[in-house]
């Protein structure tokens, strides 16, 4: 896969967060690598701005996200002549017509980025095509979450889908661009050491956890109408399990690489009525201490309802119904405020049937599998060994394989990844529509049994790892959250 030049890149949303933190910097360091061919990157805002400020805040983004010694002068220079703004009012007809003006009339690879809010594709495909800029090279980019429950992400597909053909629509969720989660697929599907003992024989329990430091910061108005189950567990979460729990696909292309991660999803065993309360535990943090300080509950953040209902937090036990995974559970997590930034997926192999090693804890000599993809990317096998020493003391060791270690090149970062893939044309690392929806019905009954009991979530303490009731869900099994690694 190569980006065929000369490429163009409409990005709606082209001064908000998202574009700013992540997906400039993104294309900055795929400039400065020569991977970016001749082209034009154009920022669609709502409000007019002069290119002198323009320009100034994307190298402000760009020197704030970017490590300095990959901000030589040439390369920012040259950057910020490919980046152009536009000003649009994605309701108003008249604002296409003069990006069609802006965008060449060839039918060459042309990327429209959605980084705003699902609620704006629709308006905002209508408005490409009547303008006459969706051609047979164009692509578009979805991003998370995709809708606010089953039906309108239904809903969005099929509009979507009048206008782009399914092979023009990349979903993307950055996990995905992630090494590590990369390096997941290899490591199980290139060896059999690990292969042939990724099933329900060998191992006891797997936990995904995505947990962030931050609150809600500036998102309080986005985050009111989404919540942790909308905003992480439906997409992120759901997407690591599925490439966990995949069989391995025929070829490695993208259709059967998706038609695996679908079957996940299907198979998932579904949580409805009462088992909702005995398998979903649901947050929502108080005033605590974050890094050293003080920080407010969430209902007192700015922008929140002073009696919200919308968690901060999930925590879930999941089962998969096939012969690979029968009576193995999933454990996933996610929240704000909690003790770190972590994300982690944690295969904890079965202990040993008998141990001739007296007083050891099963959790101390059980093997664990274990692949950190923030903050920093690396996998570690934990074995056990002999303590130095006199006596037969065991000790848990680590074997690690961190990306980072392996190359003297650099890692590049997930939306860099991601990007380079969607202009290329390589849809692997992207959902489909299936997915997409098959997901949304596995999430779907439990959000309309939270709406319909109209339940507080259970308050938890700024900087732990969450409510009480997350631990008992482990505790019930004779488990732990894997917290120490």
């Amino acid at each position: 896969m190569h980006i065929d030049a000369p490429f163009e890149l409409v990005l709606f949303g082209g001064l908000g967060d998202l574009a700013l933190r992540k997906l400039m910097p993104a294309l900055f360091l795929l400039h400065r690598d020569g991977r970016l061919p001749d082209g034009v990157i154009y920022a669609v805002t709502r409000r007019d701005i002069p290119r002198d400020a323009f320009v100034a805040k994307i190298e402000s983004s760009i020197k704030s996200h970017v490590p300095s010694n990959y901000l030589e002068k040439e390369p920012v220079e040259s950057f910020l002549e490919k980046v152009q703004c536009f000003t649009l009012d994605v309701n108003e007809s008249k604002g296409y017509k003069a990006l069609a003006k802006a965008l060449s009339s060839d039918d060459i690879n042309r990327l429209f980025y959605m980084a705003t809010g699902s609620d704006l594709y629709t308006p905002i495909c209508r408005g490409l095509h009547d303008a006459d800029l969706i051609k047979s090279q164009s692509k578009i980019v979805l991003e998370k979450p995709i809708g606010h429950d089953l039906e309108t992400a239904e809903v969005i597909n099929q509009t979507v889908a009048e206008f782009f053909a399914e092979k023009q629509i990349y979903r993307i969720d950055h996990y995905l661009g992630k090494e590590t989660v990369q390096n997941l697929m290899v490591l199980r599907f290139a060896n059999s050491l690990f292969e042939s003992q990724w099933n329900q024989h060998y191992i006891d329990h797997i936990q995904i956890t995505i947990s962030e430091q931050l609150g809600v910061e500036q998102r309080a108005e986005f985050y009111e109408h989404v919540g942790a189950m909308r905003d992480m567990f439906q997409n992120h979460l759901l997407q690591l399990l599925c490439i966990t729990a995949m069989e391995p696909p025929a070829k490695l292309e993208p259709d059967a690489v998706r038609d695996e991660k679908v079957k996940v999803l299907k198979a998932l065993k579904p949580i409805t009525g009462e088992m909702i309360n005995e398998n979903v535990v649901r947050g929502q943090y108080d005033s605590g201490v974050a890094d050293g300080k003080p920080v407010p509950r969430y209902r007192d953040e700015p922008g929140v309802h002073d009696k919200s209902l919308t968690e901060t937090f999930i925590a879930a036990k999941v089962e998969i119904d096939n012969w690979r995974w029968a009576g193995v559970p999933f454990y996933l997590r996610t929240g704000k405020r909690l003790a770190e930034r972590a994300c982690e997926i944690v295969v904890q192999f079965k202990e040993i049937p008998h141990s001739i090693f007296p007083l050891q804890h099963k959790n101390t000599m059980a093997n664990k599998l274990i692949f950190r993809l923030q903050p920093d990317e690396g996998v570690r096998l934990m074995l056990c060994e002999k303590r130095v020493g006199p006596g037969m003391n065991v000790r848990p060791m680590n074997l690690s394989l961190n990306p980072s270690n392996q190359r003297q090149t650099r890692v590049p970062e997930a939306y860099e990844r991601l990007l380079y893939d969607a202009l290329s044309g390589n849809a692997t690392l992207f959902l489909r529509d299936d997915e997409l929806i098959e997901a949304w019905r596995w999430v779907d009954p439990i959000i309309k049994f939270w709406q319909e009991q109209e339940q507080r979530p259970e308050p938890y303490t700024a900087g732990t790892w969450g409510p009480a009731a997350a631990t008992l869900l482990l505790a019930r099994d004779g488990r732990l959250w894997d917290e120490n690694s």
